[in-house]
This record gives C-alpha cells, structure tokens and sequence, in this order.
C-alpha cells in the first residue's frame, strides 16, 4: 500500500466521514486516499477532499500519523469553498469497480466510537479531542 493523506473536517459537533459498503460490510473512513508522486500529504488531504468530497478546504495542522499498510496522515481542515456529496472522483464515475459504495454523510461525534470506523484509534481522539466543541 501507499501513503495516505486524509482530511478531518468538523462542523456543528458533526463530522464528515464517508460511509463504504463493500462485501456485504458497513463501515466508516475519514475522506482521503493515496498521495501521488510528488505530492506532499498535505496536498493529498486537499485533493482527494476535492474528489470525494466536492469541497475546496483549507488545512490546519496534522492530528494523527497512523502506520497502517504505510503512513496514514490525518489532517485537520476548513472547508472554503464548494458543497458536501458533489465529489467527481473515481469512485463515484468508474463504472464497474467492484469496491463497493462510497456515500460522504456528516455523523454526530458523539456517535464515532459507536459505529465501525477506520481506523478506530484516530475515531477515538477526534471525539475526545472535539468532545463538548461548538464548531
């Protein structure tokens, strides 16, 4: 696997995650993905939130490294400009990929560790980190 770059965006107390099903299994991932040659995890994280997302965001710091099948990193960001859900990436335009569905929700951080979110650890500091936070 290659390294990761992935965004964190808060709002209100919820936080946008994207919903995957895939092999009969219902889980949660932080949006993001691979970072390209070149690209720095940073410029990754602003990328895939444009493909996946929709949204144009502004990045405010890294709140986790994670290794898992490389270096996961997970950054805080702002959105700036755009609208959640209008993502052209190929996982929503690639006709018969055979991964499964990707659906970009906002999800009450009170709920993170209640549901199936990957990976778990980062899910666990982003609720205590932005537990009780009006943003």
């Amino acid at each position: 696997m290659r390294d990761r770059g992935s965004v964190v965006i808060v709002e209100d107390s919820k936080v946008i995650l994207i919903k995957r099903v895939r092999n009969e299994s219902v889980y949660y991932v932080f949006p993001g993905g691979g970072i390209e040659e070149g690209e720095t995890p940073e410029h990754a994280a602003e990328r895939e939130a444009f493909e996946e997302l929709g949204v144009k965001v502004a990045i405010n710091g890294c709140l986790s490294t994670v290794e898992y099948n490389g270096k996961q990193f997970f950054f805080s960001a702002d959105i700036i400009e755009g609208e959640i859900g209008t993502g052209q990436g190929e996982e929503y335009t690639a006709l018969n990929r055979e991964r499964g569905t990707y659906q970009p929700m906002w999800m009450e951080l009170d709920r993170l560790c209640s549901i199936d979110v990957k990976p778990r650890e980062v899910a666990k500091m982003i609720q205590y980190l932005f537990k009780g936070a009006n943003l």
